[in-house]
């Protein structure tokens, strides 16, 4: 039976309810945040304050996309979630190398380890550590998604380690997968990648890209059955034309079954409960209203409910 594995445990697909698909819910004291404050999201009270009013809004899923020792926390974002009432779907997986030490385990760590670590945040728990100690501490929180990235330059050797890590995982396990790109840089060759090792693209999602301005790429990108996910609606000013909206206004009548929506808000600036803009409910206060103005009522209910259900959902795993 399907199921969706969230920090809390399994659901049925069905309780997902209405779901941002990209999210930075915590990110700890660590490695990235040295080098930029703004990424810190550390104060459960804040943090629960801008959940319960998303959870008002009529929000029930959150993905959160900070995966393996870079500031990920499976107690945390436990907490959160049980205060909230918030589903919250946590990864595994690995980010840019540039949000790691460059002396980091992922680069020594072979494909069968990356993958047995992998697998070991999905089937038996989250380090309580994050893998920052030679001492591993199992939680009951599981990893219900595994992420990797790829930046400006061709993918490289190592990164094609944690694709096949990954892809590994996948396989194994059913979990799915979501991807960084660079405002859409190497999502094709992702993509091809991906198919290549024997990924399912229906549980594959590629990020950031609605920075590509071409309608056909991104018309090409979505038919080879992966998932597309826009998450920069927010960051264009008034004196700029929007090129999200745009992209949803081509691509919906024909597309809708695969794109989903998130807003990627990994710095404190943009959360209400930190005092900064747009605040996680832009969606409900924004979007939502955009595409009830031009009658696309339906557009809603597939972009927020019926796409992240199929998506982020199990299909090989018992429900636990």
């Amino acid at each position: 039976m399907p199921f969706v594995r969230t920090i809390l445990g399994d659901i049925p697909p069905e309780e997902m309810g209405t779901t941002f698909s990209h999210e930075h819910i915590v990110i700890e004291e660590s490695f990235p945040t040295m080098a930029n404050r703004d990424f810190v999201l550390n104060d459960d009270e804040k943090i629960i304050n801008e959940l319960k009013a998303f959870h008002y809004a009529g929000g029930r899923t959150m993905v959160d996309t900070m995966p393996a020792n870079c500031g990920r926390s499976a107690l945390r974002l436990a907490a959160v979630s049980k205060a909230s009432h918030v589903n919250i779907i946590a990864p595994t997986g690995i980010h840019l190398e540039m949000y790691y030490p460059p002396n980091h385990w992922r680069y020594y760590l072979t494909e069968d380890e990356l993958t047995d670590l992998f697998i070991a945040d999905i089937t038996q728990g989250i380090d309580a550590l994050d893998y920052g100690s030679p001492v591993i501490k199992r939680t009951p929180h599981k990893a219900g998604l595994i992420k990797l990235a790829t930046g400006d330059e061709p993918i490289n050797t190592h990164q094609q380690k944690i694709f096949r890590a990954v892809v590994n995982t996948h396989r194994e396990t059913g979990v799915p997968i979501l991807t960084h790109t660079n405002s859409g840089k190497n999502a094709v060759e992702q993509t091809e990648l991906f198919i290549a090792l024997g990924a399912d693209p229906e549980h594959i999602v590629l990020s950031h890209v609605d920075r590509r301005k071409d309608i056909g790429w991104h018309k090409a990108l979505m038919q080879t059955g992966v998932y597309v996910e826009y998450d920069s609606h927010f960051r264009y000013d008034n004196t700029t034309t929007n090129f999200t909206y745009q992209l949803l206004e081509a691509l919906l009548p024909e597309h809708s079954d695969r794109i989903v929506i998130g807003m990627d808000m990994a710095r404190n600036k943009y959360w209400s409960s930190y005092g900064g803009n747009p605040g996680l409910n832009y969606p409900f206060n924004i979007i939502m209203p955009w595409l009830r103005s031009r009658g696309w009522e339906e557009y809603i209910q597939q972009i927020f409910i019926e796409n992240p259900r199929r998506l982020y959902q199990f299909d090989s795993l018992p429900l636990t």
